[in-house]
C-alpha cells in the first residue's frame, strides 16, 4: 500500500478500478472497461482522469513572480494572470530536469506550480510556497466533448481557455479550472475541495465523462509524444536533450541552473529524443537498447502498443546523427525487433 490516497479512493475501488502504487499514491491504473476503451473514450469522447497524486504547491506575495522567474525556465513575462505556462526546474550543477512543471497564474500574485506527484516536496523545498496539495482532489476531462460534459454545469467553466486558469462556482463549489491537460486532446482540470470531489465526480460520470485511468493516460501522453518526468526527463537528462528548448527562455536573465545548462548547449549533444514505429504488438520497454546495423545508439524511454495506430511505438534517446526515417533494431529480451525513426507527436492534436 502506498503512502497516500487520492480523496477519490473509495469512488475508485466502488468502480472495482484496478489499484497500484504511482509516485508515492495508490492511484487506478484502470477499471473494468479496460485500457483501450478508455484511452478510446478520450479520443472520441470525454475521459475523466483522477490526477490528485499531482502536487500544488501555492507561492504568493510580491515575491512570488521574481522568485519563480529565477528559478524555473520559462518567462512569467510571456503570459499573465488567468493563463497556465509549461515549465522546468533544473539541477543547478548538471542542468538534468529536476521536474518538469505547469504553472497556473490564478490571480495578482498568486501562483499555483503543479509538480509531478513524487517530486512536490523539492519542487518545494526549491521555490518555497505552501503545499495545499491534500486541500483539494484535480479531476482531468479529456476529449473532444470534455467542454460539452463540463458545460452541462458551467458554461464559464467549459469556456476557459487552452492555458487559461479561471477560479469560478462549478455546482455551487469554488473551484480552479484549467485549459491544461496531458492526453494529446483538448480538455480541463478541475481543482475541487475534496469535500466535493466525489459529488463532482459522480456528476460528470451522469454528465458522459468515461472513467480512465492511469494506463489509458500513457498510451494518450506517449502517441501525443509528451514527456514522463522518470523517462524523457530527469537525471542525466536536460531540456535540450528531450527537444525542449522552446521551454528555456535565454534571454530572461539568470534562473536556476541556466549556467550549465548552456554550458551543454555549447559544448553540444550527445543524445536526443526520438520517436520509433514499430509493427506488431510487442511492445519495446524503456530501456530497451537501440541498434543500427549492430552497434548500439541509445535507449528507449517509453515504449508501449499505441490502440489508435494499432502497432507499438516507443520514444527513446539516439545518438544525434540519426534520422527520420533511419530502420533500427530494438534488443527486446534478447531477439531483435525492426522499428523506424519518426518524428513526433505520434498522433497530431486534433485542431
Amino acid at each position: 500500500m502506498s503512502d497516500k490516497v487520492s480523496p477519490l479512493d473509495a469512488v475508485h475501488r466502488e468502480l472495482k478500478a484496478k489499484m497500484a502504487p504511482f509516485g508515492g499514491w495508490e492511484m487506478p491504473i484502470s477499471y473494468p472497461s479496460g485500457t483501450l476503451l478508455e484511452h478510446e473514450a478520450c479520443r472520441q469522447g470525454a475521459a475523466l482522469f483522477d490526477v490528485s497524486h499531482l502536487g500544488t504547491v501555492r507561492v504568493s506575495g510580491d515575491k512570488a513572480f521574481d522568485l519563480l522567474q529565477k528559478a524555473l525556465t520559462n518567462d512569467l513575462n510571456k503570459i499573465s494572470v488567468g493563463r497556465a505556462q509549461y515549465t522546468h526546474l533544473l539541477d543547478v550543477n548538471d542542468a538534468c530536469v529536476l521536474d518538469d512543471i505547469i504553472v497556473w497564474w490564478v490571480g495578482d500574485d498568486v501562483f499555483d506550480v503543479m509538480p509531478n506527484a513524487s517530486n512536490t516536496t523539492g519542487v518545494q523545498e526549491a521555490i518555497g510556497g505552501v503545499d495545499t496539495t491534500n486541500t483539494r482532489a484535480i479531476i482531468a476531462v479529456q476529449g473532444p466533448t470534455a467542454r460539452k460534459v463540463v458545460g452541462a454545469f458551467s458554461r464559464d467553466a467549459a469556456d476557459v481557455g487552452r492555458f487559461r486558469v479561471k477560479e469560478l462556482e462549478l455546482m455551487g463549489v469554488a473551484c480552479t479550472v484549467a485549459g491544461t491537460g496531458y492526453t494529446g486532446e483538448d480538455g480541463l482540470e478541475l481543482a475541487v475541495p475534496v469535500a466535493h470531489a466525489t459529488s463532482i465526480w459522480n456528476a460528470l460520470v451522469q454528465a458522459g465523462g468515461v472513467p480512465a485511468g492511469l494506463g489509458a493516460r500513457d498510451t494518450l501522453r506517449l502517441e501525443a509524444g509528451l514527456p514522463l518526468h522518470g523517462h524523457e526527463l530527469g537525471k542525466g537528462i536536460n531540456s535540450l536533450e528531450a527537444g525542449l528548448e522552446w521551454v528555456v527562455s535565454w534571454d530572461k536573465g539568470a534562473f536556476r541552473g541556466r549556467d550549465a545548462l548552456l554550458a551543454k548547449k555549447e559544448s553540444g549533444l550527445s543524445k536526443r529524443l526520438v520517436g520509433i514505429e514499430i509493427q506488431g504488438r510487442r511492445p519495446a520497454r524503456d530501456g530497451t537498447e537501440v541498434l543500427s546495423e549492430g552497434k548500439s545508439i541509445g535507449y528507449v524511454s517509453s515504449g508501449n502498443f499505441s490502440p489508435t495506430l494499432g502497432h507499438c511505438i516507443a520514444m527513446a534517446f539516439v545518438t544525434i546523427e540519426v534520422s527520420v526515417g533511419q530502420k533500427v533494431d530494438l534488443d527486446v529480451r534478447g531477439s531483435l525487433i525492426e522499428g523506424v525513426i519518426t518524428a513526433l507527436p505520434f498522433v497530431a492534436k486534433k485542431k
